[in-house]
């Protein structure tokens, strides 16, 4: 097989998941147009993500979230005044990210799956079984249960919420609501519990 489609498959592995790989260190994740994965440790947009900005620091106004499902970009509002917009990626196929009116339900800035991630070595922590529904999947023997990684969760619905994670160009996540994590930190810092989240189709 050739370097660029051992690029390409180890990027649709990380599809799996609803949060970002930890074998790729802190950051958002992209899948390059190559087929390989890229990691963003720092603040700033890749240069290939020419949607996400953040300009509301310092701006007042009642707080908004605009979501399309169909351009995989959430839109932030404080009063009228839109003062950020983000990449998406939403649920997959069989997964499908709800729509209609939501507020914020809770916030977290360290969640972790309670459904979806890896069975690893009770005594190791080596990765036993990766991307695993703990709904569906047995737990292997000696094993132990270790939950997705989800940064800056901000639950809008029972278990789907906006969070950093990994941006493949595409609707791929559990029904969550995945964003780069410089976005993901500037929405976190300026919603409260209530605040209203429109997801439309």
């Amino acid at each position: 097989m050739t370097r660029s489609f051992l690029s390409l498959l180890a990027g649709f592995a990380l599809l799996a998941g609803c949060a970002t790989d930890p074998r790729l260190g802190r950051g958002t994740q992209y899948l390059t147009e190559n087929g390989g994965v890229v990691s963003i440790p720092e603040r700033g947009r890749p240069s290939f993500d020419t949607v996400s900005y953040w300009d509301g620091d310092g701006v007042s106004g009642a707080p908004s979230v605009v979501i399309r499902l169909s351009e995989q970009h959430a839109y932030f509002f404080k009063g009228s005044q839109l003062v950020g917009v983000s990449s998406l990626s939403t649920g997959r196929e069989g997964h499908n990210t709800p729509t209609g009116n939501f507020r914020i339900r809770r916030k977290d800035k360290d969640h972790v799956s309670s459904r979806y991630g890896d069975y690893i070595d009770a005594q190791t922590g080596a990765i036993i079984k990766k991307d695993i529904d703990a709904l569906k999947d047995p737990k292997p023997p000696g094993a132990k249960y270790d939950g997705a990684k989800m940064p800056f969760f901000m639950e809008v619905a029972p278990a789907v919420g906006m969070h950093e994670g990994f941006l493949p160009g595409m609707p791929a996540s559990h029904g969550c609501i995945r964003m780069p994590g410089f976005m993901a930190e500037a929405f976190f810092r300026n919603v409260s519990v209530g605040t209203p989240v429109r997801i439309i189709p």
